[in-house]
């Protein structure tokens, strides 16, 4: 699926990073993680991809490499509030689709992008947009750093947990029970962490109050649930490609993008 619509690509880039110092400027093949994400981005069906960066060594790097970027505040208290303020330097309209790619993200899908920025096309009901794929294993399904997501009948979101969610009360806890007799083509979800929204939206995302449940499980997407807004989910059968949290994580990517170059 391909968005119809014309749509902005944002990188939120923060320099502090307490598992991975500088982890935006990490060499992968002699780029920056940062400009490798942002080159992704620019094979999708965007019309521009903009670094939001918290520090003028990041402006450096992508300027260098040809990357757009703009200089945003050092203080904010999350991605969303980074993203707000490019939304305002941009001065995107409030109808504008703005998509939101991880800046640890080297190996992220174009055409997930894509289909992320067509939900909102699509689905005009919605605030915000987001991704899921089917888990894998009962290890996953149990692993509290794997977000799982529940959706309705309609593909949009129930409610996003670190828990085994939806919990089967007649399975052994730990089993795969989605291949021991599940409802038929039904999987739990693992949560991908790509954001789709409408700039005006996202401009008042950071003042909604923080919800309970976010607080709880520290998922900055429950607070848009709790004050009853909408997030569609498209579910592809694809597993996103590693992302970049940890120095293990970062050796990973570097030989994956070694051996396919």
């Amino acid at each position: 699926m391909s968005a119809p619509a014309p749509f902005t690509v944002l990188i939120p880039a923060r320099l502090a990073s307490t598992r991975l110092p500088d982890k935006p400027l990490a060499d992968i093949g002699g780029l920056p993680m940062v400009v490798r994400v942002a080159r992704r981005a620019a094979a999708s069906g965007a019309r521009r991809c903009v670094v939001a960066a918290d520090d003028a060594r990041i402006v450096e790097a992508c300027r260098t490499h040809g990357v757009d970027v703009l200089l945003t505040r050092r203080d904010h208290a999350s991605g969303s509030d980074r993203l707000a303020e490019a939304c305002q330097q941009l001065a995107l309209p409030p109808e504008a689709i703005v998509v939101n790619v991880q800046g640890d993200e080297p190996l992220i899908e174009p055409a997930l992008i894509d289909a992320v920025a067509a939900l909102l096309v699509h689905r005009p009901e919605a605030a915000m947009g987001t991704a899921a794929h089917p888990i894998a294993s009962a290890q996953d399904l149990s692993n509290p750093n794997v977000v799982k997501v529940v959706t309705d009948a309609q593909g949009l979101a129930s409610y996003f947990s670190r828990a085994p969610i939806p919990f089967a009360r007649d399975h052994a806890p730990g089993s795969d029970w989605w291949a021991q007799g599940g409802p038929a083509g039904f999987a739990p979800l693992r949560h991908i962490g790509i954001y789709s929204y409408r700039a005006g939206f996202l401009a008042r995302f950071p003042q909604l109050p923080p919800a309970p449940t976010e607080q709880l499980e520290q998922l900055e997407q429950l607070r848009a649930l709790w004050h009853g807004h909408r997030i569609a989910v498209h579910v592809t059968q694809q597993a996103p490609g590693a992302g970049v949290d940890t120095p293990d994580d970062l050796e990973r990517v570097r030989a994956l993008l070694g051996a396919a170059a």
